[in-house]
């Protein structure tokens, strides 16, 4: 018996075919009556409501917040060192702030010194500048980094103010990078730049003024090991230091005594160590801050048990 033709088979082909058909005639119509290099496309526009008077202050003051961000942690730092607020569980301040904010020695100086420079900014005068273009949205315009204060620590008070004002003009009225900051700092550095005569083993004395990395270290000597353009390395009893001219203060030792100053500080730093009683560190950096250029008998004798002592 032969089998009835397959209606499906007819229905899909038709269907195909229609569809096929549909879709040409449609592409046709299409790309006869629209051109899609000319073809226009509607976007619907959506309104943003302007902020608030509320929204503007609140605005404001969470900028306030973040430009001063990295001054809240200098202030902070500097009041945490200066009362010693970290002695119930460390040693040194060096190790609390290693141990609690994951930061090494120089960028807790770093932000200490860049609080210094950003409060100076704020009160040698810079806020009654009478250059308008000098300001945003009716304030000052201060730093907000301390990347763009780092440079300007190295500078007088007064050369702080200055540099950052040509640096803000630099910037087009706009906050400066830490890299326009620093080029004009150089250019103050160079026009104020006292010639280098400190000479390899002359004993200075140091002074500390405002730079927090020699903080402790006011009126010690040091004995020149490297002479810089604009700075000195020196040996201290407890190791050696970049110092800056402004730092440094000659005795004016003759050559025997510079001598005799070098044959102390060998003989200090061979005992000199952090794991030695309080009292005796306390002795060794009194040594360290003498004024003349030898040791009386008894500073010779204690110096002398402490030598056999350390060698034992």
């Amino acid at each position: 018996m032969p089998k009835p033709p397959s209606k499906r088979k007819k229905v899909t082909s038709a269907v195909s075919t229609d569809s096929t058909s549909a879709a040409n005639s449609a592409h046709e119509d299409i790309s006869q009556q629209v051109d899609p290099a000319s073809a226009t496309i509607t976007v619907s526009a959506v309104e943003v409501p302007e902020l608030t008077e509320e929204e503007q202050r609140d605005r404001l003051h969470l900028e306030h917040r973040v430009e001063r961000a990295f001054f809240e942690a200098g202030k902070a730092l500097t009041e945490l060192r200066d009362r010693r607020l970290y002695r119930s569980t460390h040693k040194t301040f060096e190790d609390y702030c290693r141990d609690r904010f994951g930061h090494s020695r120089q960028q807790s100086n770093y932000l200490i010194a860049a609080a210094g420079v950003y409060e100076n900014l704020t009160t040698i005068g810079c806020q009654n500048v009478a250059n308008e273009n000098l300001t945003t949205n009716g304030s000052q315009i201060l730093p907000t980094s301390e990347r763009q204060v780092r440079p300007m620590t190295k500078l007088e008070p007064q050369e702080q103010q200055e540099a950052w004002l040509k640096a803000v003009e630099l910037a087009g009225g706009k906050v400066p990078t830490g890299r326009i900051v620093k080029d004009v700092v150089q250019r103050i550095m160079e026009r104020t730049q006292v010639p280098n005569t400190y000479q390899i083993g002359e004993v200075c004395q140091i002074v500390v003024k405002d730079n927090p990395e020699l903080k402790g270290k006011g009126g010690c000597w040091a004995i020149v090991s490297a002479v810089n353009d604009f700075s000195c390395s020196v040996r201290m009893w407890d190791g050696e230091y970049a110092v800056g001219l402004q730092h440094l203060k000659s005795f004016n030792y003759l050559p025997q005594e510079c001598q005799q100053v070098q044959e102390i500080s060998d003989r200090i730093s061979r005992v000199y160590s952090g794991a030695l009683e309080e009292s005796v560190q306390k002795f060794l950096e009194m040594l360290g801050k003498l004024n003349r250029a030898y040791l009386t008998d008894l500073e010779e004798k204690l110096l002398t048990v402490l030598e056999s002592e350390i060698r034992e």
